[in-house]
């Protein structure tokens, strides 16, 4: 193996996600084993910007694998969008002598790395910390288990309390642009319906159904929305429902930033790991602006530009999956 870099940086850049700590973490250990000095960046690329860089060994990594949110700190930086911002957190690296980047981050974070390093060229390895999982090129991404394990958590326990007051709730998960949170913690929980931005809400289709359950007296219905979904959130799909069933009790509750805290999954703390570490081994092959993707439970690369563009989408298997059960 030809070692192409000697000082690397790593940073964690827009929304927060459990398991970026163990990403780190992977970064800091996979760096020093191979003898290249590593660089912790805090708070993205405001960090970058601001020489907010600073130098870390195996100590500063230690007992973070099972703390959420991230110790090096994240924000959306709107002075990376321009080109003198840019140049300043380019400067700022070369006084440090880095020389490679692993940006653990989403779709946002990613478009601001393909920009820099093609006017620097700087090369640079993302890695998907995401709790929607809505980035091209892997099956998962850091933080989506843990957030849909606790919408599931939360959901199940709003169930109880549905079930003895025979009411209908509309429980609103994360997802601005991507319904996969919302699918998959409608389906571990047994909701009657699931509203997500990729699908168009027939609002007619739900009140029907609703009403025909009324005359059958099944007065219990989960409906959980993705905060995205075009018809507006589980507010405006109350205020409809209500119009048209106006003798059932009918309840929200919107999880919101719960579901980006908490200690990550096994599952969350594997996958940062293991991408964690492939991703410096791309740094020390030479290769600039991969992506670091997991495919079929193998390790799976493209170029980063090709990861930003391509969003992943909602196969119509799963969206059977939603009608048959919830018949």
């Amino acid at each position: 193996m030809t070692k192409k870099v000697s000082r690397i940086g790593v940073l964690t850049s827009g929304g927060d996600a459990p398991g970026m700590n163990a990403a780190i973490r992977a970064v800091v250990r996979t760096g020093l084993y191979h003898g290249l000095e590593v660089f912790g960046i805090m708070r993205g690329y405001q960090g970058m910007i601001e020489e907010d860089i600073f130098k870390m060994e195996g100590r500063s990594v230690a007992n973070i694998i099972q703390r959420g949110g991230t110790i090096l700190k994240t924000a959306r930086c709107k002075e990376f969008y321009e080109a003198p911002g840019r140049k300043k957190a380019y400067d700022n690296l070369k006084k440090q002598g880095i020389d490679g980047l692993v940006i653990i981050g989403g779709d946002g974070s990613f478009r601001g790395a393909v920009k820099f390093s093609k006017e620097f060229d700087m090369p640079c390895i993302g890695i998907a910390g995401t709790i929607d999982k809505d980035i091209h090129g892997s099956d998962y991404t850091i933080g989506f288990d843990t957030a849909v394990n606790t919408a599931i958590e939360a959901i199940d326990k709003i169930r109880d309390t549905m079930d003895a007051h025979d009411r209908i709730f509309i429980i609103e998960v994360m997802g601005r642009d991507a319904g996969y949170i919302a699918l998959h913690s409608g389906i571990a929980t047994g909701a009657e319906n699931i509203l997500i931005p990729e699908r168009k809400t027939n609002i007619k289709d739900i009140i029907e159904s609703l009403q025909e359950k009324e005359k059958r007296k099944k007065l219990v219905n989960l409906i959980v929305v993705a905060e995205g979904d075009e018809f507006g959130g589980a507010n405006e799909v109350q205020k409809v429902l209500k119009e048209n069933l106006p003798n059932a009790e009918i309840r929200v509750a919107i999880l919101g930033h719960i579901q980006r805290g908490g200690s990550p999954t096994g599952i969350d703390r594997l996958i940062a790991s293991r991408m964690g570490y492939h991703a410096v081994e791309c740094l020390m092959e030479g290769k600039h602006n991969v992506f670091v993707g997991i495919l079929n439970n193998k390790m799976h690369y493209i170029p980063l530009e090709k990861a930003v563009k391509n969003k992943g989408g909602i196969s119509e298997e799963w969206m059977k999956i939603v009608k048959i059960l919830a018949s």
